[in-house]
């Protein structure tokens, strides 16, 4: 972006998301001067990179979605938003894959997305080779189900590739084979202490959660169906103390999931809101630690 001319002679532009002002001299200045905060020009600058920070939380967000709900993503759309440098920062290294008529795709022709065009995706496939696919529909496969995820992390490190949405180095979690049968809640995460319900509730509302009849809730579309996700945070006085209950999967009409019937996807998400909440406890130090 060039610079702008403003009142008094400066000029400023944007720099890493961020307004700079030089004066006549061409120096850049270190602050703002107070005479410009008010000016249309600087007002402008400053409600774009307000746009803008938004813009990037929406697009990181949606490309999440994709993620964690399974949605197919029309090459199509992919080829259209690409020239957004925003979205091009999200899309570029993702691990990716062309989805077949059945909506399935093979784990062995995985990709780190490149490039999107009409003519297709380009790829850097599992070879180190950069290739072209022709693709209607691909996928951006949840971490889970990868095929030999901790090669492909490897791979990743190989290549120095540096994902802005988290997908291969994201936190999963694996539902265990001995689960007692029957069992409709998981109370690993349970127990997590706050001092005030509204504390737990803004710690949900940062991590991206809903909370909704007092429960925080993640949603996942896996296998042809919706379900969600629910961990228990209270919904009594906002100031009252606050414990993090158990965590359940539910239909979209409401009924529970055993958990021996819930998915990779729904598992791994569910715990993963579950620990993130969690982790935001009251700790309390023992004597000797203090001493």
């Amino acid at each position: 972006m060039g610079w702008l001319a403003t009142a008094g002679g400066y000029e400023v532009t944007l720099e890493a998301g961020r307004i700079a002002c030089r004066n006549q001299k061409g120096k850049v200045l270190k602050s703002m001067p107070s005479a410009l905060r008010d000016d249309p020009v600087v007002t402008g600058l400053r409600q774009l990179t307000e746009w803008l920070a938004r813009h990037e939380a929406e697009v990181r967000e949606q490309v999440d979605l994709w993620m964690i709900r399974s949605l197919p993503v029309p090459a199509e759309l992919l080829a259209r938003v690409w020239p957004d440098e925003t979205w091009r920062a999200a899309l570029t290294d993702l691990v990716v894959a062309v989805l077949d008529d059945e909506g399935g795709f093979d784990p062995d022709e995985a990709g780190f997305l490149r490039d999107a065009t009409a003519d297709g995706i380009g790829v850097v496939n599992l070879d180190g080779e950069t290739v072209r696919l022709p693709a209607e529909r691909i996928a951006v496969p949840h971490p889970v189900r990868l095929r030999d995820l901790e090669d492909l992390r490897e791979f990743a490190a190989d290549l120095g590739v540096k994902q802005s949405v988290d997908q291969l180095f994201r936190q999963t979690w694996t539902r265990p084979d001995d689960l007692e049968a029957g069992a409709s809640s998981v109370r690993d995460y349970a127990g997590g202490r706050f001092g005030e319900l509204r504390h737990l509730l803004a710690r949900a509302a940062s991590l991206g959660y809903p909370v909704r009849g007092g429960y925080a809730v993640c949603r996942v579309f896996e296998d042809g169906r919706g379900l969600e996700a629910r961990n228990w945070v209270g919904a009594d006085d906002p100031y009252s103390e606050a414990e993090t209950g158990d965590l359940v999967f539910v239909r979209s009409d409401g009924r529970s999931i055993p958990l021996a019937e819930v998915g990779p996807v729904a598992w791994s998400e569910g715990m993963r809101m579950a620990a993130a909440l969690y982790a935001g406890r009251l700790v309390e130090q023992s004597t000797e630690e203090t001493a």
